[in-house]
């Protein structure tokens, strides 16, 4: 606990065995973290804890075997059912440094923001639109927004595993997805969205839209200033300019979608631009991006070169690049034509231009994450806390530096073969290896999480997360007065957190504070991080809740000292959309 609360002086930052599988290139492995001490010292563990619920409910369940529902309740879904797999593609290649040509895909007007679409009562007989939509649809059935995540990204990949993407290619090689289906991705974005936002929304040159072409080896942008109303953008576009629209998430609700759900598989922010390429231009420079970046072909085709990091400097860059001549530039490692339907991926570092030809145009979506995300980033806030803790606690990092130090020590002693050197040294790699035994690795994971819950996107609700959270109170006004006003909680209602990467329990300057995600914008950093207080005896409470999901816990079963403990928590996290319901409250 002390250990949590203290962490307000750290800075912030902006299965068994396998055989081991021949690597396409050599790289390193990174190595997973330990798990997280406990934040505070329990007599059980969240998972015993866990556990002896599930038997109590079992016991309770036998004792009362002969009740029926009460009337209107809302039964979930089975929350071990494997998802469907009747929104696989058809049949697809995964390639590595191919060439492909290509053709349009299908486009959609812009929704309105809405809840997650679902299957409804004959929705299993419905004929989608597009494997996108019927993906979709398929995650509104899942309870586990974790499970969701994974499935999403099972089907970006498809017919790429993720376990072999994750193992053989993720920061190591570009790949290309040729699908063959232009209804692939039909319904996340299309032109016919961007002008319709350009007609209806406050869309502005310079913050959401830029205008740039790249001709004879350089690169213009010519925004005009204010608002990119249609005349303007479209006058650009027919003078050879690409438009790029930095926030699509603010106006798309399936864009937003798209990236809640994903942004919990990466563990990391997950964003995105938009890009409109007229035909026979190329709108950017060849450079290189400081993300992992997965290219989605809407509409139109786009010629594609890639080309590996010039040298081991810029290989998972942390910077993105300056522009680059074409002279800057070898042989590139994928050449293709990009068409309706297909993913391209390439990691960091990896220098990439595209360009239109033929007369078409194109349309696409980049997903990018994975920014400023390295362990050079985390030992970066890790080392100088290190260094300060063992200054505190071990004498050795207080003694003093020989007083002939300077005699043998420095760039102008580089070759010197003194023995004192030497010793010098030694000390030296003595005190850093050191070092780790101060490293304070779970308080500073927990303000790096801290920051992914203020660059997250807030959650899309599934119809079961809407209907048995605050948002699906029946409270209304009708009549001249509110009704349906006084739903409570007890202490036999069985909750859990809304979904699994919405909050994260961080301690600063003595105190404990819950960071959430579910009152974020969708523009970000719009808002500034959102919080409540939990104090010191509802702390154990709020780690099994945390830990918990999606198995539900009864409020009488939160481990604090008193029933008004208990009650006061779960009814806060409720009122604030952290937590859902067994069954509807009434």
């Amino acid at each position: 606990m002390e250990e949590l609360q203290n962490g307000a002086a750290l800075p912030r930052r902006g299965r068994g065995r396998r055989r081991r599988q021949p690597q396409p290139r050599d790289g390193s492995v990174l190595a997973l973290p330990s798990r997280p001490r406990r934040i505070r010292r329990h007599r059980k563990t969240a998972a015993a804890r866990v556990a002896a619920l599930r038997a109590r409910a079992l016991l309770r369940k036998a004792s009362a075997s002969k009740v029926e529902p009460a009337a209107g309740a809302l039964e979930a879904p089975a929350e071990r059912r494997e998802p469907s797999r009747s929104a696989e593609p058809r049949p697809a290649s995964v390639s590595v440094r191919r060439r492909v040509e290509g053709r349009p895909a299908v486009s959609r007007l812009l929704g309105t923001p809405a809840p997650l679409p679902g299957p409804r009562v004959d929705d299993a007989e419905r004929p989608w639109d597009s494997p996108l939509q019927q993906v979709l649809a398929e995650l509104n059935g899942i309870p586990s927004s974790r499970r969701r995540a994974a499935r999403l990204f099972e089907w970006l990949l498809a017919p790429l595993p993720p376990d072999h993407f994750y193992r053989r290619l993720w920061e190591r090689e570009a790949v290309l997805v040729r699908r063959q289906d232009p209804s692939y991705y039909g319904g996340l974005f299309s032109t016919a969205d961007l002008d319709s936002m350009l007609r209806h929304e406050d869309v502005q040159f310079g913050q959401h839209l830029d205008a740039a072409r790249y001709i004879d080896g350089r690169r213009e942008t010519l925004n005009p200033p204010g608002r990119a109303l249609p005349a303007a953008a479209w006058s650009l576009y027919q003078a050879g300019c690409s438009l790029r629209l930095l926030c699509p998430q603010a106006f798309s609700p399936t864009v937003w979608q798209f990236l809640a759900v994903l942004q919990e598989q990466f563990g990391s922010m997950a964003g995105s631009n938009v890009y409109l390429t007229p035909p026979n231009s190329q709108g950017f420079a060849p450079h290189y991006d400081d993300i992992e970046a997965f290219v989605l072909q809407l509409e139109g085709r786009k010629l594609w070169r890639v080309y590996r990091p010039r040298d081991p400097s810029e290989e998972l860059a942390l910077i993105s690049s300056p522009n680059f001549s074409q002279e800057d530039l070898g042989e590139p490692v994928l050449q293709t034509v990009l068409e309706p339907g297909d993913l391209l991926y390439f990691p960091r570092g990896f220098i990439h231009q595209a360009e239109c030809q033929d007369g078409v145009h194109s349309l696409h979506l980049t997903l990018s994450t994975f920014q400023r995300n390295t362990w050079g980033d985390f030992l970066e806030a890790v080392l100088p806390l290190a260094v300060q803790a063992a200054i505190e606690e071990n004498v050795e990092f207080r003694r003093g530096l020989p007083r002939d130090f300077m005699d043998y020590m420095g760039a102008q002693h580089s070759d010197s073969k003194d023995p004192r050197r030497t010793a010098f040294m030694e000390k030296v790699r003595v005190l850093v290896a050191r070092l780790g035994h101060f490293a304070p690795v779970d308080a500073v994971a927990d303000q790096r999480a801290k920051d992914f819950i203020h660059d997250s996107l807030p959650p899309v609700l599934t119809d079961r997360e809407r209907a048995l959270s605050v948002h699906g109170l029946p409270i209304r006004w009708d009549a001249g007065e509110p009704v349906n006003v006084g739903a409570q909680l007890s202490t036999e209602t069985e909750v859990h957190m809304l979904q699994d990467g919405i909050a994260r329990l961080v301690g600063e300057g003595g105190r404990l504070f819950l960071y959430y995600t579910v009152e974020n914008s969708r523009v970000y950093h719009l808002e500034e991080p959102k919080c409540l207080e939990i104090y010191p005896q509802q702390a154990d409470a709020m780690e099994l809740l945390l830990r918990s999901y999606p198995e539900f816990v009864r409020v009488g079963d939160l481990p604090c000292d008193s029933v008004e403990d208990q009650l006061s928590l779960a009814t806060m996290l409720f009122d604030k959309g952290l937590l859902l319901t067994k069954t509807p409250l009434v």
